[in-house]
């Protein structure tokens, strides 16, 4: 790889960016790098001991394709939710947090698909005010119960818990896209 510089940042400078198979964990991995912040992509079969050997500063999981809800779904080694580290979810990676931490994720009626209005419901760690917004989405599936000790901070028409936050556990979810120009 002669001409190219790798960048190699000190322990607890980088993001690791969890791919569940999206279309977008490359997007995801330079929005976070247009906000000076140096980010990886790294498999979603990375073990916690991995993560912690990495000591990132915080960690997202992805959207993907499936549904956290079949068998054979890319998920992700639990002992990752007890290192302390702060995790976003987006779309699949929310879904996949809400499941695995006793929330709940079912078949939409309809799912969302393109732009969509969005209620916030509360400010907490993800919004600046209460104002509704347009975002993106690209769900089928629906966050239907917030994980366990969650605060709903916004739904919309066919997702009861479109943003999420465990400001205690550090686990924040939101369904849609926010990588997106459209959001």
């Amino acid at each position: 790889m002669s001409g190219i510089i790798q960048h190699q940042a000190a322990p607890g400078e980088t993001v690791l960016v969890v791919d569940f198979g999206a279309q977008y964990a490359q997007l995801i991995a330079r929005r976070v790098r247009e906000a000076r912040v140096y980010s990886e992509i790294v498999p979603h079969t990375i073990t916690a001991q991995e993560v912690a050997r990495r000591q990132p500063a915080a960690i997202i999981f992805s959207g993907g394709p499936k549904s956290v809800n079949v068998e054979g779904a890319p998920s992700i080694d639990p002992a990752v939710y007890d290192l302390g580290v702060p995790i976003l979810g987006i779309c699949y990676g929310a879904q996949l947090i809400s499941r695995d931490l006793g929330g709940s994720v079912d078949k939409g009626g309809r799912g969302e698909y393109g732009r969509c209005d969005l209620t916030v419901d509360a400010t907490g760690s993800l919004f600046d005010d209460a104002a509704d917004q347009v975002v993106w989405m690209s769900h089928f599936d629906a966050i239907t119960v917030a994980p366990e000790g969650a605060t709903v901070l916004a739904h919309s028409a066919d997702a009861p818990v479109a943003a999420f936050e465990n400001v205690e556990r550090r686990v924040y979810g939101v369904q849609y896209h926010p990588e997106v120009a459209h959001t």
